[in-house]
């Protein structure tokens, strides 16, 4: 699912590396850090990251139908990087305070990745002006 090639033409979602990033980190949130929170967090922590690390990828899949219209996809990706920083608050609430539950460095990695993906949806959005005109 990786991108090595920077030319490659981008056809849909998928082909966008901030979605494989985002997508990625979904998958390691909701299958190694959620399982192992304390239960009292079920109804609210749990299920806030579960909405927040699935929004992310969601918005780029659905932003991208919009593409077309910078004003439009801006917010879309304005939108992402919120539920990415939304995560990487919920990742440090789950490594302060219940560091005995969830592995650190997994968090650790996850802030990270979320991080890069911040600074990418930027780039993204200054960007996209000129890829299709560039074409």
């Amino acid at each position: 699912m990786e991108n090595s090639g920077k030319n490659k033409q981008i056809l849909n979602f998928h082909d966008l590396i901030v979605y494989q990033n985002l997508y990625k980190a979904m998958k390691i949130v909701n299958i190694e850090i959620i399982p192992t929170l304390p239960r009292e967090e079920r109804f609210d922590l749990v299920d806030q990251m579960r909405r927040a690390s699935k929004a992310a990828p969601a918005l780029i899949a659905e932003g991208f139908a919009k593409r077309f219209q910078i004003k439009y996809w801006s917010k879309y990706l304005n939108d992402t990087i919120g539920e990415c920083n939304e995560m990487i608050h919920h990742l440090s609430v789950c490594k302060d305070i219940y560091g005995k539950f969830v592995n650190s460095k997994t968090c650790d990695e996850l802030i990270n990745l979320y991080t890069i993906t911040c600074k990418q949806l930027t780039k993204l959005g200054q960007s996209w002006r000129y890829y299709h005109t560039s074409k």
